[in-house]
């Protein structure tokens, strides 16, 4: 990428949490937030994730709150920098340390990348020629201070036969035109772009537009996991009481009656789920004649998968109650 850093101004900031008590990298599925990922020497420091909380070593995925800076960020002035020459709306960010002697297996990324509408950007801070990642069968060793971008969920692994720990500074993205312009040129085409889930801008709404959004609905059971199959949810499936209701000063979507996922206004009643993108997002809308109607979609690169569903506003269609 079109991107680098003063590498010396890197290395002090990673001095100021090296003596920290790293954390265990964890899986997060359609299930939610799962089991450590490896027991190999593979650790980080979270500079953003779920609200905020330093504690998770996770790269997050649809939650109740949406990402933000962990208190370890305020501390690290130049990295901080670096996030701030990422145009687009950042998700998780984490140091990522990988010991000596410590190979990870062979695996892939679930729905990270352009047609599922992020990124995941690696910041090499401390390197060597034995630390090596290695995705569809090429090996690469990138230089510290330099922004690189790779396809994720091809089968990729990372190993470190040297004798000194490999830290990479990795950035999860939503994508914007701005951050693909930065992009070599073969990303810049109309193909790309077509297959490309772009985030727009934030379209924050007011207390009357949120009431007039609330309602009830039967949701299909599988809607609610990111792994679901392709189009699963347009299939014929026991469905489940859910809502459009107020959280947390917004809007969020309950099934059961509990609280599932925050909700992140896309724009035209369309909302994200809270720490995830615009691959899967539940749109409220009224007719003329005052019915309300939720439309589900999923995307997938130029593929949209969309139902919709009957709705009972919680609030007249008019205004807030």
């Amino acid at each position: 990428m079109d991107l680098s850093f003063d590498i010396a101004r890197l290395l002090e900031d990673l001095d100021q949490v090296k003596a920290t008590a790293w954390k265990e990298i964890r899986i997060v599925s359609g299930d939610g937030l799962g089991d450590y990922a490896t027991k190999l020497d593979w650790r980080t420091v979270p500079l953003r994730s779920i609200g905020g909380d330093g504690d998770r070593g996770d790269a997050g995925g649809p939650d109740l709150a949406d990402f933000a800076d962990t208190p370890w960020l305020a501390r690290l002035p130049h990295l901080a920098e670096v996030l701030k020459a990422i145009p687009a709306r950042l998700a998780s960010v984490r140091l990522m340390a990988l010991g000596p002697g410590a190979r990870t297996p062979l695996h892939s990324d679930t729905k990270v990348g352009l047609p599922w509408g992020s990124v995941r950007l690696h910041v090499p801070i401390v390197t060597m020629p034995e630390a090596t990642l290695t995705i569809a069968g090429e090996v690469h060793c990138w230089p510290p201070g330099t922004v690189w971008y790779a396809d994720f969920t091809r089968g990729h692994m990372v190993e470190n036969t040297g004798t000194d720990v490999r830290v990479h500074l990795v950035i999860d993205s939503l994508v914007t035109p701005a951050l693909l312009a930065l992009f070599p040129p073969v990303f810049h085409g109309a193909a790309v772009h077509r297959s490309t889930i772009f985030e727009p801008e934030a379209a924050p709404l007011g207390r009357d537009a949120l009431e007039r959004l609330r309602c009830r609905f039967t949701l299909p059971e599988s809607f609610r996991s990111w792994e679901e199959p392709e189009g699963a949810f347009l299939e014929d499936q026991p469905g489940v009481p859910a809502s459009v209701d107020r959280h947390a000063g917004g809007l969020g979507l309950y099934v059961n009656g509990e609280p599932v996922y925050g909700l992140v206004h896309r724009g035209a009643g369309e909302f994200r789920f809270a720490g995830w993108t615009g691959e899967r997002t539940v749109q409220v809308r009224h007719d003329e004649a005052g019915s309300t109607q939720v439309v589900l979609r999923t995307r997938a690169g130029d593929r949209t998968f969309s139902r919709t569903l009957d709705a009972q506003a919680l609030s007249p269609v008019g205004g807030a109650r």
